[in-house]
């Protein structure tokens, strides 16, 4: 039933994009953070802020960060922002997995200790619907078998968050789920600005 839903959910990617995205109401900020502290959550996080484009350029070379669409000064600021706003509510993520695409790298760096980068978290941006429905089980599938303390956070992109939940994230948003039965059911979001005050509550 997961892998039908999925495969639905990329086949309509395209006219979705096209569409007015999915949102999702957001819980108190308060009452998200003290729920990451009550473990068993899988963060779903956007990379951060970009340079303006969409995709990457023609050519990009996985290797070479500098062929690719990177991390604005912003979006550096912001992925901090996200680090520092964990430990200031004192939530050490259980493991941190991003795609390998270097914007995703870098935000997840930025913002926590011990990445693990991780293919099936690899853009899905104008793939074969189906080598994504393919990848998108795989991740299911580790969710399930994983075991840890504290939240596991995942650093992706739009198109898969998409295709996991069907909501949009902005870029540095974060969405809070849990699996149950097999999908994720969502929690609530938490952004990069929200996480500022927190931050800088924490630098007085």
């Amino acid at each position: 039933m997961l892998r039908r839903l999925l495969l639905c959910l990329l086949i309509c990617l395209p006219a979705a994009q096209a569409a007015a995205p999915a949102r999702v109401a957001d819980s108190s900020d308060d009452a998200l953070w003290q729920r990451l502290r009550a473990g068993g959550v899988i963060v779903l996080m956007r990379h951060a802020a970009t340079t303006p484009g969409v995709g990457d350029p023609p050519g990009f070379d996985l290797d070479k960060c500098a062929t690719q669409r990177n991390l604005s000064a912003a979006g550096r600021d912001d992925a901090r922002a996200i680090g520092a706003a964990f430990r200031h509510h004192n939530i050490v993520p259980g493991a941190v997995w991003s795609s390998r695409w270097c914007r995703c790298l870098e935000t997840a760096r930025l913002a926590f200790d011990g990445v693990k980068p991780e293919p099936t978290l690899d853009s899905m941006f104008n793939i074969d619907a189906a080598l994504g429905a393919a990848r998108v089980q795989d991740l299911a599938n580790r969710l399930e078998e994983w075991r840890g303390m504290g939240p596991l956070v995942l650093v992706t992109h739009d198109v898969n968050v998409r295709a996991l939940t069907g909501v949009y994230l902005e870029q540095g948003d974060m969405l809070l789920t849990e699996l149950r039965g097999g999908r994720l059911q969502t929690i609530g979001r938490l952004n990069a600005h929200s996480a500022k005050p927190a931050a800088a509550a924490r630098a007085r």
